[in-house]
């Protein structure tokens, strides 16, 4: 045995290491295609980017033209100085845009961070953790990070929360925290309002996660003052096009809030993810515009695929649509779709063995995939 195999946690040891995408310039390198040939449908992104005045707000940081009216107080910040580490003037315009006071508003680098923060401030090694998959799977991830103990209640064949199994383990298990992607991620299905409600009477910290809010259009952020053990997770990543810059918020009640502050690093977002936030904070009827073009591809989509004897493919509330291959090994699929420059995500998991999720790109990628998964399906 090693020095570092001795010294090394043995849960660390043998967790199992997330899988994250790939980033497409290295894709375009291992498939030989030029970028803009490949479609890349696997990671839930924006097929847009960031908004004009975004986009505007990083070339000004950068030395371009000047910032917009908007985020003009963002100009005097060189890159060569220290972020706001309270993120005040995002926090504010926040507030305007969820209803919540700034005082329950945490911004983060993604809202992973706030998963790892919520865990860190509830955690110890040995407690308990409520996961619900097949679902997002950060939250069993960092969870093993954290020497927690994580209890399944696994979702129904259409991939429904069993509200009545989730009852029975928070009464059996006494976990610390119980996490809900609504819509589920990745199979795209809502959970209606009264069965949060009722999972929120229940003793343990109610995480739900709202990644995808912009396109489902239903949310309990309002229940937040309300409710001190009800946690709302957001991101920039998907409705604004800012995966790349690494940017959340959480919506806390005050009770919760004021360890979050204690723990998080104090820098913890950079100069252009906070100017970037702020400028799509500025250009929202611009950036829904967006959702609203991408909500009407997925119905498009959906549609489409409904047509196809070889697959399944399962209504969404989210940005994406999950497929079950019928007739074919989804692996296969995946990788066939791969060698003609489309990128789909497949995942390996219990329930979804067969299945590939596919992210909603513009009109003309959605057109290629469904081009090439008929002539693979059934061709």
């Amino acid at each position: 045995m090693t020095l570092i195999e001795q010294l090394l946690r043995p849960d660390i040891a043998a967790l199992e290491a997330y899988t994250p995408v790939a980033p497409i310039e290295v894709l375009s390198a291992q498939l030989g295609l030029p970028v803009e040939q490949i479609m890349k449908l696997d990671a839930n992104e924006s097929p847009y980017g960031p908004s004009p005045r975004a986009a505007a707000a990083i070339d000004a940081l950068g030395g371009g033209k000047p910032l917009a009216e908007s985020v003009q107080f963002l100009e005097p910040l060189a890159l060569a100085i220290y972020p706001d580490p309270t993120h005040t003037f995002l926090r504010e315009r926040l507030s305007n845009y969820t209803g919540q006071p700034a005082e329950r508003i945490l911004c983060s680098s993604g809202s992973g961070e706030l998963i790892d923060l919520l865990m860190r401030a509830f955690i110890q090694p040995g407690d308990v953790i409520l996961d619900c998959p097949p679902t997002f799977g950060m939250y069993a991830f960092d969870g093993g990070l954290h020497a927690a103990r994580i209890v399944n209640v696994p979702r129904d064949a259409a991939f429904e929360l069993d509200v009545e199994a989730v009852v029975a383990a928070v009464h059996t298990h006494r976990p610390k925290l119980l996490f809900l992607a609504v819509p589920n991620n990745p199979t795209g299905n809502p959970l209606p309002r009264a069965a949060i409600e009722r999972l929120l009477d229940l003793p343990t910290m109610v995480v739900v996660d709202e990644a995808y809010v912009e396109f489902a259009g239903a949310t309990v952020a309002d229940l937040v003052g309300q409710r001190p053990n009800l946690a709302v997770l957001r991101t920039f990543s998907k409705w604004a096009g800012l995966a790349g810059l690494r940017i959340g918020y959480g919506l806390f009640h005050e009770a919760l809030i004021q360890h979050l502050w204690k723990i998080k690093q104090p820098y913890n977002i950079n100069v252009a993810a906070q100017a970037a936030a702020l400028a799509s904070l500025a250009d929202v009827d611009y950036l829904m515009g967006r959702v609203q073009e991408v909500i009407a591809e997925r119905e498009r989509v959906y549609a489409r695929l409904r047509t196809l004897a070889g697959v399944h493919v399962y209504p969404s509330q989210a940005n994406f649509l999950l497929l079950r291959a019928l007739n074919s090994s989804a692996l296969q699929l995946k990788n066939d779709l791969y060698r003609r420059g489309i990128l789909v995500r497949y995942f390996n998991k219990p329930g979804l063995d067969d299945c590939i999720r596919v992210s909603m790109g513009t009109p003309a990628q959605n057109d290629a995939f469904l081009a090439a998964l008929e002539a693979l399906v059934d061709g």
